[in-house]
């Protein structure tokens, strides 16, 4: 069985992704609070995945978000055209000099080694995206004239105001009544929440969004917190009796919203920052497909690892409309990803399906 995508070619998109993105600052191997020096990468949950699709498979993706027109906006704006996303639906707020009414996100980043852990600490309080309301959009005109056969948001921008949940809510709304697939990442974040209604408020956000979801992307501490699903005895790993519990967790979700078409989770056990059991496993349809698993995966970055295996799945679905190639293509995407610094993916399609094939680190000459 398949999704209902619009066919390849239809559209001026294949798929278009909501949220912010923020600069993110990256101190190597060192810890931000002795850093002297930065190296600078652009990142966002929901951009991620369209950086992905362009930048790995090859595929005509945009983003709508908003940044300050001043320097570090541009910055931004400029890593994104480098990834090959489309950046025509930006919205630019104008600079008030000081960033006391609006300004850019900061994200700072340490990489984490052996048993210390990555560290994220993000500056984004007051920025152009999480100031982004219903009606900055013309989502009819993106939707309906130019159209997108797929599109992405995640709640990690939901949660960061009240006028960007609405926006959420908004989008896939519009997205649905244009035929559109919609797909949506959980990214359950209590810091996000705690200041505009705590786990209450997450759960009434992600489960009105979740009513127009097709594809529901996310893990067990995703769908027990945003969705307020229980999950016994799971603990990140890939033992039988894990997997069997992910399996409950989502026959659970999908019976409460039969809306789902897919429902997707990366299935994690953190060895050490830089060691961790990876794998994935994706129902669609009434059937479970899981990845080849790969076992005690070395980490360089962890961070947008589970981005990179969405846009994967995407990718599976627009290129093949197949579920298994869909968790296949995932999975190995957000290995590759695990490996390179920054958010976003600098693996190839190539070496995306070497991997899926059963490929091995051999050095290649």
């Amino acid at each position: 069985m398949s999704l209902p995508l619009k066919p390849a070619g239809s559209t001026a998109f294949d798929q278009i992704s909501l949220g912010e993105v923020m600069l993110r600052l990256d101190p190597g191997e060192g810890r931000i609070r002795t850093a002297r020096e930065f190296k600078v990468w652009e990142g966002g949950g929901e951009y991620n995945t369209s950086r992905g699709l362009r930048k790995c498979f090859g595929l005509r993706t945009a983003v709508c978000t908003a940044f300050v027109d001043n320097e570090v906006g541009h910055l931004v704006e400029d890593c994104i055209l480098q990834g090959g996303v489309a950046t025509d639906f930006i919205r630019w707020r104008e600079d008030d000099g000081i960033g006391r009414t609006v300004r850019n996100g900061l994200n700072f980043t340490e990489r984490g080694f052996g048993i210390r852990g990555a560290v994220g600490n993000s500056d984004r309080g007051n920025t152009a995206a999480s100031q982004l309301k219903p009606g900055d959009f013309d989502w009819d005109r993106i939707f309906g004239q130019l159209g997108t056969r797929w599109f992405h948001t995640g709640g990690i921008f939901a949660a960061l105001s009240a006028s960007t949940a609405a926006l959420a809510i908004e989008a896939v709304q519009a997205a649905k009544r244009h035929g559109v697939i919609v797909s949506y990442d959980l990214n359950y974040r209590p810091s996000l929440w705690k200041t505009i209604g705590g786990l209450r408020k997450a759960q009434e956000v992600n489960r009105e969004i979740a009513r127009h979801v097709d594809v529901m992307i996310g893990n067990e501490e995703d769908f027990t917190a945003s969705l307020g699903f229980e999950v016994r005895g799971v603990d990140h790993g890939l033992s039988r009796i894990e997997t069997e519990a992910f399996q409950e967790m989502i026959a659970t979700a999908v019976r409460e919203f039969p809306n789902f078409k897919v429902a997707a989770t990366t299935l994690r056990r953190v060895i050490t920052a830089t060691r961790n059991d990876w794998s994935a496993l994706l129902w669609h349809e009434g059937k479970f497909h899981a990845s080849r698993p790969y076992p005690e995966l070395e980490i360089l970055d962890r961070v947008g690892g589970g981005d990179s295996f969405a846009s994967g799945l995407q990718f599976g679905f627009l290129e093949f409309n197949d579920a298994q190639k869909a968790v296949d293509y995932g999975a190995a995407h957000g290995a590759l990803a695990s490996t390179t610094p920054g958010d976003t993916s600098m693996a190839t399609r190539r070496e995306v399906e070497k991997q899926i094939g059963g490929g091995g680190a051999r050095v290649v000459r």
